[in-house]
């Protein structure tokens, strides 16, 4: 039986119509969801959208590929933001940074999408993307079906300041992020007020310095200074405020003992620096004593005693410096002596 070909001109037109209305019905829905993707952005102060086990399912896991946009997802587990290990407050600031310095760089975005999802919120959805610590950022690309086969931010671009995240994502997407937008330190009403007082405080200062009475006209003040600024400098304070190194950690093994000495070169806690700073200190102070006012004693006994002691105390204080990194590195340093000595 053959189809007449008015039949087979009408099924053609129908297929083609019925073609159409399902593209149409798919990027509806595509469009439908960056739609409300951006309404959630909107409504988070940060810009970070936050979602769970029934919002992943519907932006991620039951849409078709290719996606019109990507997810940099931040798993979160709230009930260990006191482990200061873990830094996980401090990550999540920074990526909240990321998101509102990308969005304000961006307005029309709707290609990139940054996410958190808290663990007792969403168990499930860590076990499919197989994520079994924090912390923990993962890049969902357009072309991604198996969760556990997105991307993960290494270590080491997650570790740090908002402006290593977005290298990653520029580097991963080739969306431009933009500069990371950070509050200023000091708001315009308390700028405004020092101002005002430094107007008010400036003929005093300016009288005073004329007379010599200031505190800066005092050698000990100098003296104390240089002091705090040698050891600011050979204590890794700089490093510990960079880094928001804590003083100290729990131990893993006991959470009743503190560990106030990390070995591993990879990380220095504030008390081992101190400690290093304090003996180094010692060593300078000793040092500058037996230069500028050892050499002012008479008394050659005394003089002798003095030095004496001193460097002692200098060599033990080096020994520990050394011992301590020994211990941290693994490295050996050894003494050597000339071989006509032995």
């Amino acid at each position: 039986m053959s189809i007449s070909p008015n039949l087979s001109h009408f099924l053609s037109f129908f297929f083609f119509f019925f073609f159409l209305l399902l593209l149409t019905i798919a990027a509806a829905d595509e469009s439908d969801l960056v739609a409300d993707l951006l309404s959630l952005q909107s409504q988070s102060k940060s810009g970070v959208i936050h979602l769970d086990d029934h919002s992943i399912s519907r932006f991620l896991t039951s849409t078709k590929t290719p996606r019109p946009y990507s997810l940099l997802v931040f798993f979160d587990a709230k009930h260990l933001h006191d482990n200061s290990e873990l830094r996980l407050q401090d990550l999540h600031r920074e990526f909240s940074l990321l998101a509102s310095s990308f969005i304000t760089n961006n307005p029309d975005n709707g290609k990139l999408f940054l996410c958190d999802i808290e663990f007792k919120e969403s168990q499930s959805t860590f076990s499919l993307f197989g994520v079994s610590s924090v912390p923990h950022i993962r890049l969902i690309g357009p072309d991604v079906k198996n969760p556990k086969d997105s991307e993960q931010m290494n270590q080491g671009d997650s570790s740090r300041l908002a402006e290593s995240m977005a290298e990653f994502v520029q580097s991963r997407t080739q969306i431009s992020v933009g500069p990371i937008h950070r509050p200023p330190l000091i708001s315009k009403t308390q700028l405004g007020f020092l101002i005002a007082f430094f107007l008010c405080w400036t003929p005093y200062f300016v009288k005073k310095v004329i007379a010599g009475e200031t505190v800066f006209h005092d050698s000990k003040v100098w003296l104390a200074g240089s002091v705090f600024i040698y050891f600011f400098s050979v204590s890794g304070a700089m490093h510990n405020i960079i880094r928001k190194m804590p003083m100290f950690m729990i131990d893993r093994n006991d959470p009743s003992k503190l560990v106030f000495f990390y070995q591993g070169s990879g990380m220095q806690l504030g008390a081992e620096g101190f400690a290093v700073g304090f003996l180094y200190t010692v060593v300078g102070l000793l040092l500058a004593m037996m230069t500028h006012g050892l050499v002012k004693v008479k008394n050659v006994t005394a003089q002798r005693v003095i030095m004496i002691a001193s460097i002692l105390v200098c060599f033990w204080a080096v020994s520990k410096v050394v011992y301590l990194d020994n211990w941290k590195t693994g490295y050996g340093i050894h003494t050597f002596w000339p071989r006509s000595w032995s």
